[in-house]
């Protein structure tokens, strides 16, 4: 008797063991996770989004880049832009007090924004000059390290003054955070 009754309960906790492995197996596999939703979202890049960059006449001597996200999925703004105008050989330097408290996050169609600080406005920069070509580069997660494709947006045809106070925001979810430095 006492053998059926070790039986029976084997089979009843084998039986419950299975249910519970299915139940949780389904919970799992149709629960939002946070792979699965990381696995929705990219890194923005010059494949998936619009870069346009227009002269700001206030505050002076800035520029607005405006990303919108072109692609069918969400992207993450990480960091800042890394600007290129002309061959320059290194990145101007972000301002550290525009760092935004969350990634600048793009649903499709969607726009981003950050701003070039682009010279001195007391003329105090120096080595300025003229420039008719920039290259926006996209940051991954870590900033260390430039992802994807480049932005290439046009310039006005008399080009833009530059001098080496040129320095950039962190990316923005607004347009108004992004003009304010």
């Amino acid at each position: 008797m006492s053998t059926a009754r070790n039986s029976r309960a084997r089979l009843v906790t084998a039986a419950a063991t299975s249910a519970l492995a299915v139940l949780s197996l389904t919970a799992f596999t149709n629960a939002p996770d946070a792979r699965s939703e990381g696995s929705k979202a990219v890194t923005c890049q010059g494949s998936n989004t619009k870069t346009v960059a227009a002269p700001l006449n206030r505050p002076v001597n800035h520029m607005l880049l405006t990303v919108t996200n072109t692609g069918s999925r969400t992207c993450y703004l990480y960091n800042y832009p890394a600007v290129r105008f002309g061959e320059a050989q290194s990145v101007p330097p972000a301002i550290e007090e525009s760092r935004p408290q969350a990634v600048v996050t793009l649903e499709p169609g969607e726009s981003g924004y950050a701003s070039v600080n682009l010279s001195a406005t007391d003329g105090s920069g120096s080595h300025g000059h003229t420039e008719k070509s920039l290259a926006v580069y996209f940051l991954g997660r870590s900033g260390n390290e430039s992802v994807g494709t480049a932005a290439h947006p046009a310039l006005p045809a008399k080009g833009v003054y530059i001098d080496d106070s040129l320095k950039v925001t962190y990316w923005q979810q607004s347009l108004d955070d992004a003009v304010q430095w």
